[in-house]
């Protein structure tokens, strides 16, 4: 059985403390959670959430970083100074840094294979746009896309991997996939997993959803047989809602 996965991708939001009195608030709500909790703030606030964090069992997630170890990349993260604050996930290849920030398939691999060498886990992001929904082709931009990021990955490593699946249309909008929609293309994804890598690795393989999940669609979502977790956004900046999130996994 694959143990779900919810985490809370913060985006933009936060100061420091502000992000340590959402995560004291946050800690007792979630203490026996059925799912593995993750939080994942902005850079400038994760040696706070760190502080903050320990002793308890929530996991700390980036929401970005660069593949190369060190550099003239002015304004970028490495792992080791993401290693360094007790990071053990990371965020990659998400809509808006693909939106926003010039991310392609081609340099989400890249992260994935620097962020797997390192013994941290990625949480890979993969999803389609409205028109792209519309047209008929969610199926052949999000393989596309699993395809491109996970490109000479191991099994070892895919199984390894979390792969975040986030209809770009139902981010942030207020609408949301139905659960027939998005246990659809989890199966999809986990299909083609099955295909590249072998039944084994794509059983092992945490598929979580990120279009806008929330407490009263939460239950339902996680109860798909392929959707194991979520990758919540606005949810996630208020304690209640992300802990009853998280205990929705049941």
């Amino acid at each position: 059985m694959r143990r779900p996965i919810v985490a809370g991708n913060w985006k933009m939001n936060k100061t420091p403390s502000q992000a340590r009195a959402l995560l004291e608030e946050l800690k007792p709500l979630v203490a026996d959670a059925p799912c593995d909790v993750v939080v994942a703030p902005p850079f400038v606030c994760l040696e706070r959430a760190a502080q903050t964090l320990a002793g308890s069992a929530i996991g700390l997630a980036a929401q970005n970083v660069h593949w190369e170890p060190s550099g003239a990349f002015t304004g970028e993260v490495s792992i080791e100074m993401l290693q360094d604050l007790g990071v053990r996930f990371v965020i990659i290849g998400h809509s808006e840094r693909r939106q926003y920030f010039g991310e392609t398939d081609e340099t989400v691999n890249r992260r994935a294979k620097a962020v797997l060498a390192a013994g941290l886990t990625p949480i890979i992001c993969v999803g389609e746009q409205l028109q792209e929904r519309e047209s008929g082709q969610t199926g052949a931009v999000v393989s596309r896309q699993v395809r491109g990021a996970l490109a000479e990955l191991s099994a070892a490593q895919v199984a390894g991997s979390i792969i975040a699946y986030e209809p770009v249309w139902a981010i942030g909008t207020g609408k949301v996939a139905s659960t027939e929609q998005a246990q659809e293309v989890h199966a999809l994804i986990r299909k083609l997993l099955g295909e590249l890598y072998g039944a084994a690795t794509a059983d092992q393989v945490r598929i979580q959803y990120g279009g806008s999940m929330k407490p009263d669609n939460a239950a339902g979502l996680l109860a798909q047989p392929d959707i194991d977790g979520g990758l919540i956004g606005g949810a996630s900046l208020k304690a209640a809602d992300f802990a009853a999130i998280c205990n929705a996994a049941r």
